[in-house]
């Protein structure tokens, strides 16, 4: 039977600071994401998909296995997608050039992406993902919901459940939102993209 884990981080978890402080990552990947990949193995036994991999079964399921697996994978994309904080963090490779080609520039893209977050009702994801046609969609995800299952590449998402950012920015979600694009680390997400 497939057991899953709780993912290590690719930094430490002091890395992020000042975006995203060591206290915030203790509690939503230590405790938070922890707490998913608990309840996903307890949910597993008997239900046919215990030997799938995480992305089949945010595909093929629902219910509460969807709920957990879908949270594994969408904060297993959030927490691999950053690097130290940089000023002036901007798209480059592939990546880079698709946003300006399709969006203008990338501040458009932001603008339009960070929109999308700031005006996603309750809790979810905003996400940056392709077709297959390789057109870039902004999506807005409610709950666990994750591209995949519309049949899109996710590429970067921004986590907008209010524990990814509480500790830090407390209600000021357009304030996190703005900051943690100091963070994305493009070469990730043109891996993402490949």
């Amino acid at each position: 039977m497939n057991k899953f884990e709780l993912i290590s981080l690719p930094y430490s978890p002091d890395a992020l600071e000042p975006v995203i402080s060591a206290e915030t990552i203790a509690f939503h990947h230590g405790k938070h994401l922890q707490t998913y990949v608990n309840n996903l193995n307890a949910l597993l036994p008997g239900s046919g998909f215990e030997d799938m991999k995480l992305e089949e079964i945010v595909s093929k399921s629902e219910g509460g296995i969807f709920n957990n697996a879908g949270q594994i994978l969408n904060h297993n994309l959030y927490f691999t997608q950053f690097r130290s904080p940089r000023e002036n963090n901007q798209p480059n490779g592939r990546i880079g050039e698709a946003i300006v080609g399709q969006f203008g520039s990338f501040d458009a893209f932001r603008e339009e992406f960070q929109k999308k977050g700031a005006t996603l009702f309750g809790s979810g994801w905003v996400w940056l993902s392709s077709d297959s046609d390789g057109k870039l969609v902004i999506t807005q995800e409610p709950n666990a919901g994750n591209p995949l299952t519309k049949g899109l590449t996710p590429l970067l998402t921004f986590d907008v459940w209010e524990h990814a950012y509480y500790l830090d920015y407390q209600n000021r979600r357009p304030d996190y939102q703005a900051a943690l694009w100091q963070l994305i680390d493009w070469d990730e997400v043109n891996r993402r993209l490949a």
